[in-house]
């Protein structure tokens, strides 16, 4: 998985100790299709996910990461979901835990392939037929499909849980 600079730079100064990083998580929508890609650290399929560079829009972040990772232009639609992840651990030590804003995309144009050697697949699969992924990653696809407007805060519900 690429580590963005500033990130690298963050690791110089604070080592392995946890970093409260934001990130995106990008599902894009093509008719019935959603596109989804084999990680290459984990060998887990997910929708695009991606830290959001400094100053950089969420927004556009998403769109970046879908280019990046699949070769993929895709358009925001919706803000689906807003939550926090478990802390995560990596094999070499450094400890993350991000703010994820999931987005549903539109589709605009190309084929995917694994662009960027951070996944060893990029593929459409039907919506109704996905492979196997983690409850969190479906509860990211889920937030992003609903057909209302309201974006989701942890699958909470807006009203009743608060």
């Amino acid at each position: 998985m690429a580590i963005p600079d500033f990130v690298v730079a963050l690791r110089e100064k604070v080592g392995t100790a946890p970093l409260w990083l934001s990130g995106v998580t990008a599902v894009v929508v093509k008719d019935d299709l959603v596109l989804l890609v084999l990680r290459a650290d984990d060998g887990t399929w997910t929708p695009v996910t991606g830290i959001i560079d400094p100053g950089e829009q969420p927004a556009d972040a998403a769109v970046r990461e879908v280019a990046e990772e699949t070769g993929v232009r895709a358009a925001p639609v919706r803000l689906g979901g807003v939550g926090v992840t478990e802390m995560i651990v990596y094999a070499n030590g450094d400890q993350s835990q991000y703010l994820d804003l999931t987005f549903r995309m539109h589709w605009l144009e190309g084929e995917p392939h694994p662009a960027d050697g951070e996944n060893t697949q990029a593929a459409w699969f039907p919506l109704d037929d996905l492979p196997e992924m983690s409850a969190e990653m479906l509860a990211r696809i889920s937030s992003a499909l609903a057909v209302d407007g309201e974006a989701l805060f942890a699958g909470r519900d807006p009203v009743e849980d608060y």
